[in-house]
């Protein structure tokens, strides 16, 4: 009988790249998980073939976020983090790695790969096939309702009938959906009914029968939050049913006969092999001896004297003053240590220490535990160093001028020592090493570094506390393995760093590291240290205030439609607009839903002889005020730090491959600048009594820098003279200038420093791809410099890999010579922008690392730095300051580039003040 396996291929991906470590391939490439899905798909290939018997296989993908269920709900996965920096550019490797076993790899766009799985499984049931699943997820436990099907879990090895989903839900799978509906799923973000767990929901579906029959009955319960909550979320309880529902008659992509195992073909397979260099893959097909794991290289990297492997038994645990002593000695001594700190949490303002680690050669390495075991006064406690006196021995070493102290990702440790009254100094950092060496070819993670740098991988830290409900804290940690976890640390970071320190010079990094980058982490941590205040209660009423707007507004949105409905499922508001309301120029997608995305939106907004365009506008409103409550209002209010009363977030100097930093936790540089409501949120932010915020902006500084960069002598005449740019392009471009004329010339200002398209520049402008590529030419022709710069920059990075900014910083860029024509496209449009935007991101990190010792030296000790968001910085500054800093923070910021660059054009920057962050502007 034939029988077909249907491969849940992002499940695999995911699982592949969490559960091996970050690897990269002799191109410089993130590889990891394509090694690990190559491995996978391998076994289910042949060996089960060889065991089980599958006669038909073929991988599902998932096409893109975008399908029919969005065209439902708007919100729908809305919540879901983008997918890992360095696992986005291995998803074509992926795709290519199905392709080399000759086997279908099978994606539909509007679709999910459940729909497709659920499609194909009922056409082989049909045919009276046997279908496997391979797959955990519990929505495609649904499909075990017939006989001829299972799924099979192979992480654990684990086949899945539906016992499986009685023994997990407590129901059988035909009434899974009911269940799913009802509790919802945060993850996909189906919102379910509040406060319905898997056993609340399990409890009602086996008395009621499914969805609809436990609504019926709500109103008939007894009092109490569950009946209310059914009451009120009815409509979504309904809308969540259909959003769980899988779709078993997407058209097949194709024919199951087409799907048939028949081996693998040698020749694909080994091409795809060698080109990603998996020897130990290669050895299966006979090509060479057999290999350990593949065994990446940086291509850049440089010989390095042999080192012996980690040997974790070599790690001493330092648990009396005597060998503090001797450990302490040594490293002043040598001058240099590594050095890590081992803490009760990832968050640096709320964690504790817990222990310190030093390295001083490859596996001389120690870890000073000092504050372990349990939490309850009564637990009994190892034997270690009292942490007081352990720091007064370390606080000498960590502060003197004379030694080097290494760390990776140094920023937290900064953090948890200055907390402890410890300012570290000097320092080495070799997450920033990596970074102004090798950004854009892979993450900098130390996991990562050590497989491509060291052949090693780490010690996993859930292999360490656990997972889940049974996860400890690391102080809970026997100290045994908390030695060999934590000396490993720095033993790594020491390895890294001795690479590192001896590419820096020959390649040509060693100007952006330290007159860019290594200052700028001492700075970032006391600005982390610093937060800012957020007025709780200002949000708290921006928060309650917007819950009435959109009350307000969902009411208004009622009465225009002619009654009732649910505003944020796309398919009802495509009904209400384009069916109700009797709207022209409707668009479905493939599932028959209309579209009524933003730019529908918009298009109807701006017709207003459109009986809709009122609705339009206030679904417009509607969306914005959710989106701004959900996602700011009510999450800062549970983010401010309770210690300190503010808001602390975390700058990474590694998220932007161009240099800039991003923040998160919470992410301040979204927050919304141009609009009304956004300048609210802004204005939750405020200084302390007795003093103000200051705000500081760069003006137009990318298109300064583009006039430099490029020489373009009209730009560069009009800034110093200080005309308007804008303006200018309009007269150049348009010969006219007026408000329409300015925007769009602001647009295309922008726009082509991106290296935009003519698609893409029309789809901004609202004009046919014609009349946008005759402005993109009429651009050129006015301010040719920039016709030039776009040309010598992508062919220096075609020629090197890579391109630089003024101070050299480098960003590479592999997928340039990709053949697949939108991913190389898109490398190029980064590559023309990050020369500009990185030189960008420099000058304001020089500016950022020479303030603080500006407004000393002016002896303006109360003014902090706070924030840096874009190319903006935020201070709060004494009431009785604010003159006198306005005049230093003013000046370093125009100067920062000097003496290391010249520019040809000024740096102009706008200084605001106000008792608000938003008052300031």
């Amino acid at each position: 009988m034939p029988h077909l396996y249907l491969v849940d291929g992002s499940g695999y991906i995911f699982r592949a790249y969490h559960v091996l470590p970050k690897l990269t391939n002799q191109h410089g490439e993130p590889a990891g998980a394509v090694y690990g899905y190559t491995t996978m798909l391998w076994k289910l290939a042949k060996e089960l073939h060889e065991a089980d018997g599958p006669t038909h296989l073929a991988v599902i993908l998932d096409a893109a976020e975008h399908t029919f269920r969005n065209e439902m709900y708007d919100q729908y996965k809305a919540h879901r983090p983008p997918a890992p920096e360095d696992l986005v550019p291995q998803f074509p490797m992926i795709r290519d790695a199905t392709r080399a076993f000759s086997l279908p790899c099978i994606e539909e766009a509007g679709w999910e790969a459940d729909d497709l799985i659920a499609s194909y499984a009922k056409a082989a049931l049909a045919q009276g096939w046997q279908v496997t699943v391979i797959s955990s997820d519990k929505d495609l436990m649904q499909l075990l309702t017939e006989p001829g099907i299972d799924m099979l879990d192979t992480m654990r090895d684990r086949r899945m009938g539906p016992e499986a989903v009685v023994e997990k839900f407590g129901v059988g799978p035909e009434k899974l959906g009911e269940v799913l509906a009802l509790m919802g799923d945060a993850v996909d973000n189906v919102p379910g009914v509040p406060g319905v767990g898997p056993k609340t929901a399990a409890k009602l579906i086996n008395e009621y029968g499914d969805v609809e029959a436990v609504l019926a009955a709500a109103p008939g319960m007894k009092p109490g939050k569950l009946r209310e909550n059914l009451i009120a979320n009815a409509e979504m309880a309904r809308l969540s049913r259909k959003l769980v529902e899988l779709a078993s008659d997407v058209p097949l992509p194709q024919p199951l006969e087409e799907m048939a195992l028949d081996g693998i073909p040698e020749a694909p397979l080994r091409a795809f092999l060698e080109h990603h260099g998996f020897k130990s893959l290669l050895a299966k097909l006979g090509q060479v001896a057999d290999a350990p794991a593949p065994t990446p290289v940086s291509p850049t990297a440089l010989p390095q004297a042999e080192e012996p492997p980690c040997d974790h038994d070599s790690y001493a645990t330092v648990t009396d003053e005597a060998a503090l002593d001797r450990w302490i000695a040594e490293a002043r001594h040598q001058g240099y240590v590594a050095i890590d700190t081992e803490t009760t949490g990832k968050d640096p303002m709320l964690a504790e220490l817990v222990g310190v680690s030093l390295a001083l050669a490859p596996n001389r390495a120690c870890y000073i535990p000092l504050a372990h075991g349990g939490t309850d006064m009564f637990a009994e406690k190892p034997v270690q160093l009292d942490r007081d006196a352990a720091l007064a021995k370390l606080r000498p070493l960590l502060e003197d001028p004379g030694v080097l102290k290494i760390g990776h990702n140094l920023k937290y440790d900064l953090i948890i020592l200055a907390r402890v009254g410890v300012d570290v100094a000097p320092y080495d950092d070799s997450i920033v090493m990596s970074f102004d060496l090798d950004a854009g070819l892979h993450g900098h993670g130390m996991d990562e570094l050590a497989a491509t740098h060291l052949s090693h991988s780490c010690i996993a830290y859930k292999d360490v506390v656990g997972t889940g409900k049974k996860q400890l804290g690391f102080h809970e940690v026997d100290l045994r393995t908390a030695t060999r976890y934590a000396a490993e640390d720095a033993d790594v970071t020491l390895r890294l760093w001795r690479r590192f320190r001896a590419r820096l010079p020959v390649e040509g990094s060693t100007r952006i590291y330290e007159m860019v980058d290594r200052p700028l982490v001492a700075v970032i941590a006391r600005m982390e240290r610093h937060g800012i205040k957020v007025d709780r209660e200002r949000l708290a009423q921006l928060s309650r205030g917007f819950d009435t707007e959109i009350a307000a507004l969902e009411t208004v949105i009622h009465g225009l439609a002619g009654g009732p409905f649910t505003i944020g499922s796309p398919k009802q508001l495509g009904d209400v607009l384009f069916e109700r309301m009797g709207i022209k120029g409707g668009r479905k997608g493939k599932s028959g839903v209309y579209s009524t995305d933003v730019n529908e939106l918009e298009r109807i907004a701006a017709s207003h002889e459109s009986p809709g365009a009122e609705i339009a506008m206030r679904v417009l409103d509607w969306r914005q005020l959710t989106k701004l409550k959900n996602t700011y209002t009510d999450t800062l209010q549970e983010q401010i730090n309770p210690a300190t009363g503010r808001v602390h977030t975390s700058y990474s100097l590694t998220g932007a491959q161009t240099g800039r930093l991003s923040s998160t936790d919470p992410n301040l540089q979204n927050i919304p600048i141009r609009t009304e409501t956004g300048r609210q949120i802004r204005d939750a932010f405020v200084a302390e009594p007795g003093n103000v915020i200051l705000a500081a902006d760069y003006s137009q500084i990318e298109l300064r820098l583009a006039a430099h960069m490029a020489d373009v002598p009209a730009l560069k005449e009009a800034f110093a003279r200080g005309d308007d740019i804008h303006s200018l392009t309009a007269q150049e471009l348009f010969g006219e200038l007026n408000r329409d004329t300015r925007a769009r010339a602001k647009t295309i200002n922008f726009a082509i420093l991106y290296g935009i398209s003519r698609w893409g520049l029309a789809g901004r402008l609202a004009v046919t791809p014609d009349e946008a590529q005759a402005m993109i030419d009429r651009y050129f022709e006015r301010f040719p410099g920039i016709s030039r710069y776009i040309a010598d920059t992508l062919t220096h990075a075609r020629d090197n890999g890579f391109t630089q900014t003024l101070f050299g910083r480098k960003t590479h860029f592999p997928r340039l010579k990709s053949k697949v024509q939108h991913e190389r496209q898109g490398a190029e449009r980064a590559a023309i922008n990050a020369p500009i935007q990185g030189t960008s991101a420099d000058i304001i990190k020089r500016a950022m690392a020479r303030m603080e010792p500006a407004l000393a030296e002016a002896g303006l000790t109360g003014t902090r730095m706070l924030l840096q968001v874009h190319d903006e910085l935020v201070f709060e500054v004494p009431q009785a300051e604010v003159d006198a800093a306005r005049v230093v923070i003013e000046r370093v910021m125009a100067t920062a580039a000097e003496p290391a660059v010249k520019l040809d054009v000024p740096l102009a920057v706008e200084i605001g003040v106000g008792e608000s962050w938003g008052a300031a502007h």
